[in-house]
């Protein structure tokens, strides 16, 4: 790359001094990698809990849904702050703040009395916390030698994918074995242990406070209507029938506007609040793209299996969880598979091999019937954590690797933004699909039980006499069979959702042609292909 092959010969001496990984930066950077992992892990982790936690607070299931929406909101706005804030604070300032936030905001979300303080305390959580996500990725990419990014990369992936894949697991044995309460509790001694630990031990770099006085304010603000307005926009519009509702016109024009503000102040202003010159990058802005796609996968599925398990087959968030956990397992074992495929095979390959795994996992899903238990998601759900693993890991080499370090920070921020702006797109467009399918699919299957259907009135028939001398029995029959109809018509929804999934990501793996071939791990050792 460019700003490899001008390098200067000390600056090659450098490199190769710092070849071997520090004891003290290695472990510094796992203290930072569990940050990250416990921030990205409570995005979800409150998700199969829910009704406890809208029980213990005496909520509506509209009010509940803010707990996780709010979260969201802070969290998309502060993840490309981050950026600045690293270059003014430095990377041991941030963190530790972030960490330290995390934690007190966790405490007071676990005492939490009424819904209004939760969602509070909960929007400060992803705010505060969400500035540790960019850090470790930055910091991934600078502190280590290129010649260790094949380590260095499956960890940050893996940490990225399995924690947002366990996070409904996790959650669901908490509240189980304990009360809703402790889903914030578990994070006082780890965030704790983190901070102390960053305090001591991070020395990455220096921070630039002389930048805080150039502080884009009118960025932040335009950034933040941009950002949270479109996050409201995508999480409320499909229940709420889009622009039809009030509160979610205002906010997609607060969207639009907010928009073409924060693209004319961060392309004008001397000092913008985000850089983003990064994406001048092929290689970055590819790697966004894929990023954003793989966002999809990532959250739509982690959303998509739990609520048939709940709806379909009537599962508790603990056997949510234990199915789920497939998953999570095999990324966790793909990791190193893939970080040894990174030495020796163009990362170009890997990514398109994870994106048609990934499409194969779903195109798999598109023949479910009410009958999908444990068994039958299995080998599904592995080859959803295959392919997750290998688009994504190679993909944050791609993106981020090639840059100028000094580009590093405010680049990734950019594109941690596009992992969780994907989720969220993702999540509306199954949201409508499934709620289109499923209306569709209900008309369909009410022409069909008529009278005139032989079978349908044989059910019935049945229906009516099974429930003879327990009040209306007609009437019990008809919902009865009501109710086959409408579960019937959600499978199909479910199906024709996962048939969209595939189509996407196989069409997704030609994305990969238009991407620089990557300097291979190896070669990047020897210090003469980057």
């Amino acid at each position: 790359m460019a700003d490899a092959t001008t390098a200067s010969p000390s600056m090659m001496t450098g490199a190769s001094e710092t070849e071997r990984l520090q004891p003290k930066r290695v472990v510094a950077f796992i203290i930072m990698v569990f940050g990250m992992f416990m921030s990205i892990l409570d995005i979800q982790i409150v998700s199969a809990s829910l009704t406890e936690i809208q029980a213990g607070l005496s909520a509506s299931s509209t009010e509940v849904s803010w707990v996780q929406t709010a979260y969201l909101i802070a969290e998309v706005i502060a993840i490309p702050l981050s950026g600045f804030l690293s270059r003014a604070l430095g990377t041991r300032l941030l963190f530790a703040i972030s960490a330290f936030g995390f934690t007190v905001s966790s405490l007071l979300c676990g005492f939490a009395s009424s819904i209004e303080q939760m969602i509070l305390w909960r929007a400060l959580q992803g705010f505060l916390g969400a500035g540790m996500i960019p850090t470790v990725f930055a910091s991934a990419y600078t502190i280590f030698p290129r010649s260790k990014f094949y380590i260095v990369a499956p960890i940050i992936g893996l940490v990225a994918t399995l924690a947002p894949t366990v996070g409904p697991t996790v959650g669901g044995y908490i509240t189980d074995l304990m009360s809703w309460h402790w889903l914030f509790f578990i994070n006082i001694v780890p965030g704790v242990i983190i901070t102390t630990g960053v305090l001591i031990l991070v020395d990455f770099d220096q921070p630039n406070f002389a930048l805080l006085e150039r502080f884009d304010w009118w960025g932040l603000i335009f950034m933040g209507g941009f950002l949270g307005s479109l996050e409201y926009v995508l999480e409320e519009g499909p229940q709420y029938e889009w622009l039809q509702d009030t509160s979610v016109a205002i906010c997609a024009a607060v969207c639009f506007v907010s928009a073409i503000a924060f693209f004319w102040r961060v392309l004008t202003a001397e000092e913008p609040i985000v850089d983003l010159y990064a994406f001048n990058n092929r290689n970055f802005a590819v790697g966004c793209v894929l990023q954003f796609c793989i966002g999809i996968g990532l959250y739509g599925l982690t959303y998509v299996y739990p609520r048939y398990l709940a709806e379909v087959r009537g599962y508790s968030a603990l056997m949510i969880g234990e199915t789920m956990f497939v998953s999570g397992v095999t990324m966790f074992f793909m990791a190193p598979v893939v970080g040894r495929l990174m030495q020796k095979v163009d990362l170009r390959y890997i990514i398109a091999f994870g994106l048609v795994t990934f499409a194969l996992g779903s195109w798999q899903m598109t023949w479910i019937t009410r009958d999908y238990d444990f068994y039958e998601l299995l080998l599904p759900q592995i080859l959803r954590g295959i392919g997750m693993m290998c688009a994504m890991v190679p993909t944050n080499n791609i993106a981020l690797a090639t840059l100028p370090q000094d580009r590093v920070k405010n680049a990734s921020g950019l594109f941690n933004l596009m992992r969780n702006l994907g989720g969220a797109v993702g999540l509306a467009v199954i949201n409508e699909v499934l709620n289109d399918r499923t209306d569709l699919h209900i008309s369909r299957l009410q022409d069909r039980v008529t009278w005139g259907n032989a079978t349908a009135v044989e059910t019935l028939n049945t229906f009516t006499q099974r429930m003879q001398g327990m009040g209306d029995a007609a009437l019990m029959a008809m919902k009865q069979l009501s109710q086959i109809v409408h579960r019937q018509a959600a499978v199909m929804g479910y199906g024709d959702a996962f048939f969209m999934l595939s189509l996407f990501y196989v069409a997704l793996s030609l994305l990969v042609l238009f991407v620089n071939k990557p300097p291979s791990m190896t070669a990047a050792g020897g210090g003469d292909a980057h």
